[in-house]
């Protein structure tokens, strides 16, 4: 419960910027009846009744006592104990209960005083019932006698007013006073001379009146024997003995001596020390020698019970004669009590994001030893993040300095020091442990710049290809990092399918459909990794999905063409050396690397010693000249195969004419009949060879020309031909070989070659960007891929290679 109160007194006071500065002072008297009212406490703090109850206001002590309580109700304070001002304050002159009233929400606190008003609730008491006075008969008028005086427990006018005598007689009266030190006596003044032989004793009451109202009373007898002979009471030589001792002094050890003299002799000069009895404790702390009158301690004596101790010392003759001295003993304060820490609030764990100035602890320290022993400082031990400062009177608060960071520093041990100014110095060390709890300061971090990942094409659907991982230095859900990709731009063009997709938990990344690498050689996404702070915190990535290619694709025969009919044949002068180029089979494969690498064979051949074929260029040569021997007509079967793995191929038929001059070309589909030798010709026949020979000679002409025009243009460099350029004498020989019309070609000529080097390259498909796109609908982030129409500037030499047939057939010519 002790714990809780401070917990809730220090919550109080961390929040409150500025104490009220002058206290609510009021006053109660003593003895008043549980519930009796104090004052109306809300009502001068400014407080409506109802604000006291939802503040959750309530009352704390130095002490933790609760002996006034708040009405949170009325807003009153009331007596909730007994308040004895003399168990509270003793004799002091003033009697104060320091209280603080705390709010909370926003967080103040009212310092309160309340003053306990002494009441005449004690009488004066005298120490014995009866005393006794022993005076001698010779005892001049005015002589006076002390008297313990009684003792009040009340103060000011509750304390002892007067004293008087009853009866009243002749001999004394009585006499009440001050001294300079602030004590009163009592002594009786004899008014006449005492006669032994008519009266040897008397008796009458002392009584002691308080000025309460109702006055007490307090009532001793006093009996006085009237002496004979001893004409000399005892004599101190001080009326008053000031004494020092430390508190931690040990038993035995002599504090002062008081003297008295006597002037009589013998037996009524002997004169015997003790203390006068009193309703004090002083006593059972000291003891006096009887003979020497020293006075020594047999008891430890503590400083913060009681700072002074006040003894009466009475000497007596042996007549019976007695004086009676003061005896003042000052307590020294030793440093005896090592600081005390008392924790009102602690506030842990503390958000990192706390702002400079934030109220970790708030606490007060105190120490029971008094003037330097009892001053004490406070330090926190080596560190940068946080502060020690005073709040008020011995309050202290813990608050930071700087911008904490958990990541850097997780738990802080603070400690913090009180020390006293006593000498040696003593000191008390509290320790505080400080969580720092997680804000979501920290986006998250990708193990990578960038990802690069590998599909094959053809592959099967939902393929994980990779994984993207991004950390995140918060923890727990701060810490939880989940995956999606980016949604596409408004520009974009409209999906057509989908084909990456995300993990959302682990960051997989996966292909959803089949990829055709002839239509997309490469995917790029963005990936967003998002924490589950509030407001969440993202970082991004881009995913490079590298589509490779398969040999998914056969050569494609773009010359001599297989569909054509009839089926076209290349002439072939019988005249021509060895070597001699035939024709060029140009292929493509729609594959790209050493899936598109092509290589040419001869496969079958009407002649297989007549023809070679170039494995890498398909250039169909002669390998020996042509003899009468060869037949005129010769068939030949092409294998084009691909370098993929494993390879695919594809075949093309040509044929070859063997001719002497132009003159024997035959329609395709003729044949060549053996004319009889016979010397007997037909008129017909002659005119047939004359009209023949005519055309050939034209054509031969046309056909020297038409070359010496095209070699003129080559030599400025390599020309691209469309079907429209080619004279007409060319264009209609198409079903004696030449290229087909829908197909355009870059033809190389050498210097000084007699015959042309047809150089066909293939073309390639360019890389081009992949545009993204995104699809609602899904729990993972979804990524389209394109489709983007080529046109004849994508396709360079170095290209060509990777055209499937539809896509050449596809190119724009314009």
């Amino acid at each position: 419960m002790a714990i809780a109160r401070q917990v809730l007194c220090l919550s109080a006071l961390l929040s409150l910027p500025h104490a009220r500065s002058q206290p609510l002072r009021y006053s109660v008297a003593e003895e008043a009846p549980s519930g009796s009212l104090v004052a109306d406490v809300a009502e001068d703090a400014g407080l409506a009744p109802a604000q006291l109850s939802a503040r959750r206001a309530r009352l704390a002590s130095e002490d933790g006592r609760q002996r006034l309580r708040l009405d949170r109700a009325t807003g009153r304070l009331v007596v909730a104990e007994r308040l004895d001002r003399e168990e509270l304050c003793a004799q002091a002159p003033a009697c104060t209960l320091p209280l603080e009233l705390l709010l909370a929400d926003p967080l103040q606190f009212f310092r309160i005083e309340v003053a306990v008003r002494d009441v005449n609730d004690h009488s004066p008491r005298f120490p014995d019932e009866q005393i006794t006075l022993r005076i001698l008969e010779r005892s001049d008028p005015e002589s006076r006698f002390p008297v313990v005086g009684a003792v009040d427990l009340d103060i000011g006018s509750n304390s002892i007013q007067s004293y008087s005598i009853s009866p009243e007689n002749e001999y004394f009266s009585v006499s009440f006073g001050s001294q300079s030190v602030g004590k009163n006596y009592v002594e009786l003044v004899l008014e006449k001379p005492l006669d032994r032989e008519e009266q040897a004793e008397m008796s009458f009451s002392l009584i002691a009146v308080d000025g309460g109202s109702p006055p007490r009373s307090g009532t001793t007898q006093i009996r006085i024997v009237v002496l004979d002979v001893n004409d000399n009471p005892p004599i101190f030589t001080q009326q008053l003995y000031l004494g020092q001792v430390l508190e931690n002094a040990p038993e035995g050890t002599m504090v002062l001596s008081v003297l008295a003299t006597d002037l009589d002799v013998g037996v009524n000069g002997e004169i015997s020390y003790q203390f006068s009895r009193g309703v004090g404790r002083s006593e059972k702390l000291f003891a006096i020698d009887p003979q020497s009158g020293e006075i020594k301690l047999i008891k430890p004596l503590d400083f913060e019970v009681a700072q002074k101790h006040e003894l009466d010392i009475q000497a007596t003759d042996g007549g019976g004669l007695s004086a009676i001295c003061k005896v003042l003993v000052e307590v020294v304060d030793v440093n005896d009590h090592a600081p005390e820490l008392v924790v009102s609030s602690f506030s842990s764990p503390l958000p990192e994001n706390a702002l400079p100035g934030t109220v970790v602890t708030f606490f007060t320290v105190r120490d029971r030893d008094a003037g330097a022993n009892g001053k004490i400082t406070c330090a926190l031990e080596d560190q940068l993040s946080f502060s020690l400062r005073p709040a008020y009177k011995n309050y202290y608060e813990l608050v930071t300095v700087s911008t904490l960071d958990r990541e850097e520093m997780a738990r802080y041990v603070l400690t913090i020091m009180a020390e006293d100014a006593g000498s040696p110095p003593l000191t008390t060390t509290q320790t505080f442990t400080v969580d720092i709890s997680d804000v979501n300061d920290n986006a998250p971090v990708f193990n990578q710049t960038s990802y690069t990942m590998y599909v094959h094409e053809n592959n099967i659907p939902t393929m994980l290809v990779g994984t993207v991982h991004a950390s995140d230095a918060d923890i727990g859900p701060n810490a939880k990092v989940t995956y999606s990709l980016a949604p596409a731009q408004p520009i974009e063009p409209p999906p057509s399918s989908l084909c990456i997709s995300v993990n959302s938990e682990n960051g997989h990344v996966f292909v959803l459909r089949p990829l055709d690498y002839e239509q997309l050689k490469q995917i790029e996404v963005l990936v967003i990794a998002s924490d589950a702070g509030s407001p969440p915190l993202s970082a991004n990535v881009t995913v490079h999905v590298v589509v490779v290619d398969e040999n998914d694709n056969a050569p494609v025969v773009l010359h001599p063409a297989q569909d054509s009919s009839p089926a076209s044949s290349e002439l072939v002068p019988m005249s021509v050396e060895a070597g001699y180029l035939v024709t060029k089979v140009v292929a493509v494969d729609a594959d790209s690397g050493q899936n598109s690498w092509l290589s040419y064979h001869l496969l079958k051949a009407s002649d297989p010693g007549l023809f070679v074929v170039g494995a890498q260029s398909g250039e169909v040569r002669l390998r020996r000249p042509v003899t009468e021997r060869d037949t005129v007509k010769q068939n030949l079967i092409i294998l084009v195969r691909d370098n993929g793995r494993p390879p695919l191929s594809a075949t093309a038929a040509l044929s070859a004419l063997l001719l002497n001059d132009f003159s024997d070309v035959r329609l395709p589909h003729s044949s060549l009949a053996a004319e009889d030798d016979s010397d007997s010709l037909t008129t017909y026949l002659i005119i047939s060879l004359v009209f023949v020979s005519l055309l050939f000679l034209a054509s031969m002409a046309a056909f020297i020309i038409c070359n010496v025009c095209k070699r003129k243009e080559l030599k400025d460099g390599h020309v691209i031909y469309a079907a429209s350029n080619f004279p007409s004498t060319l264009t209609d020989a198409a079903s004696a070989g030449t290229l087909p019309h829908p197909y355009y070609y870059e033809i190389s000529l050498t210097t000084g070659s007699g015959n042309s080097e047809f150089k066909f390259l293939k073309p390639i498909l360019p890389i081009l960007p992949p545009q993204h796109g995104a699809v609602d609908g899904g729990t993972d982030d979804e990524q389209v891929c394109p489709q983007i129409p080529l046109t004849m500037e994508d396709v360079t030499p170095d290209n060509a290679g990777m055209l499937s047939t539809e896509e050449f057939n596809s190119l724009s010519f314009n």
